[in-house]
């Protein structure tokens, strides 16, 4: 038998299990349809909304120290504390996931790996020239 859904939350739809790992990692929230608001996206099946998903409200700051934080769960240390291969591999992450798309990431990234922002175009660089 399947665990009833938290109070709030639509009950599981098979379109709803195969995103919940992605909605977690963006950290979204899924929002019935009853309880949708403007700026939620919509999960359709089979040409039916079955639910929303809630994005959380991010300025590029936040945003931005939100995945700073993952990479440096992931990596198992501050950003700062790695050696070169992994601080060059917090880069490569933070590409990944779109991280320097925001105005001036590029410094708060630098001041957190504890690297000039020259060093953080060098990895850049690095990668894209390698085509990793």
């Amino acid at each position: 038998m399947a665990e009833s859904p938290p109070p709030g939350e639509p009950a599981e739809h098979p379109l709803i299990e195969a995103v919940r790992p992605l909605v977690d990692a963006v950290r979204g929230t899924v929002v019935p349809t009853g309880e949708a608001r403007s700026g939620d996206v919509p999960l359709c099946w089979e040409g039916r909304t079955v639910a929303y998903v809630r994005l959380p409200v991010t300025d590029g700051a936040a945003g931005l120290s939100i995945l700073i934080n993952d990479v440096e769960r992931e990596l198992g240390a501050p950003l700062r504390d790695l050696p070169r291969r992994e601080k060059q591999r917090a880069v490569r992450l933070l590409e990944e996931r779109g991280a320097f798309e925001w105005r001036r990431s590029v410094e708060v990234i630098a001041e957190a790996i504890g690297v000039t922002r020259f060093t953080v175009y060098n990895y850049l660089n690095r990668e894209r020239s390698s085509g990793s």
